[in-house]
């Protein structure tokens, strides 16, 4: 075939089947454009591959290139997945997570901390997401997450919900997690289209979490209150987390600022895109009211 500068191209590289589409150029030409890991099982649907990548660890999504990964939203979603749903209190869309509401008196201590997400559009060009609603939720400085650990039935500090302004971004403020056994210390989220979708945890359009840096870890775990999470951080590491481990937290890394005494400001950009199908979410086996975390218990619950 004579290859002409005019014919259809990807990535520079000449298509074979020009008039088809992109997924449909044969298994030499994808193989050899150099597609996100990700993206290449989805357009390519190897099954097979898919199967090796889990066995060894790794898993597969229909997250497209640059957005945000689909990540498990744990043993304590409070999401009404599996059991407690703190999204259907009317008290639920707050700024200020660190106190309970409702039925909750509660008010969670330690190192303040402010999160601000800024959610972008990838189906639109990655314009701001205003008007999606996000729910973050995270463990207290000893390790439990409220509606679940033992005596925190009742109570829903730390879980609350923000709808993106006209630039994409939601910020709320909070308390800095602790580390507990088995998992590198994080913050939970999920992404619905709107306010009116939260009520069902089967609306929501990404999941995925976000991981916090160690030296603000090591400052803050050096505190009052926290002395449980300097021996459980020395365990663990963000490579060798069952979330981040997969590329180190590349894309999920949050950025952070301030010091133990006037708090942390964390800060990260969350690509969403709603042309793919949501592949985390789901809580894993042993979750729900007494549930444990893959890996044990948080310290406490």
């Amino acid at each position: 075939m004579i290859e002409r500068r005019s014919d259809p191209r990807y990535q520079g590289r000449p298509l074979p089947r020009p008039d088809d589409e992109l997924v449909d150029q044969g298994l030499g030409f994808d193989l050899g454009t150099l597609f996100n890991r990700r993206r290449m099982l989805t357009v390519l649907g190897l099954g097979a591959v898919t199967a090796g990548l889990a066995a060894c660890g790794t898993s597969a999504s229909a997250t497209s290139p640059g957005e945000i990964p689909d990540e498990t939203a744990g043993p304590y979603p409070g999401d009404g997945s599996n059991g407690p749903n703190a999204l259907s209190d009317g008290g639920v869309v707050r700024s200020d997570i660190r106190s309970s509401f409702g039925t909750g008196s509660a008010v969670a201590q330690g190192v303040p901390m402010t999160l601000e997400l800024t959610i972008t559009d990838l189906a639109n060009g990655g314009a701001p997401f205003a008007g999606t609603a996000v729910y973050v939720w995270h463990c207290d400085r000893d390790g439990n997450y409220s509606l679940y650990a033992e005596g925190l039935e009742n109570e829903n500090y730390l879980r609350g919900v923000q709808i993106a302004d006209a630039v994409g971004k939601v910020r709320f403020t909070s308390i800095f997690p602790a580390c507990y056994s088995g998992r590198w210390p994080h913050i939970h989220f999920e992404a619905y289209p709107d306010q009116a979708s939260i009520t069902d945890s089967g609306n929501a359009i990404a999941t995925s979490q976000v991981a916090l840096p160690k030296d603000a870890c090591d400052a803050v775990y050096a505190t009052a209150g926290y002395e449980s999470s300097v021996d459980t951080l020395a365990g663990v590491t963000l490579d060798g987390d069952n979330v981040f481990g997969d590329d180190g937290g590349a894309s999920q890394l949050g950025t952070v600022t301030g010091d133990t005494t006037a708090g942390y400001a964390v800060a990260l950009t969350v690509p969403v895109d709603t042309t793919t199908e949501p592949a985390g979410g789901n809580a894993p086996a042993g979750g729900g009211p007494g549930g444990t975390p893959p890996d044990g218990p948080p310290p406490g619950s």
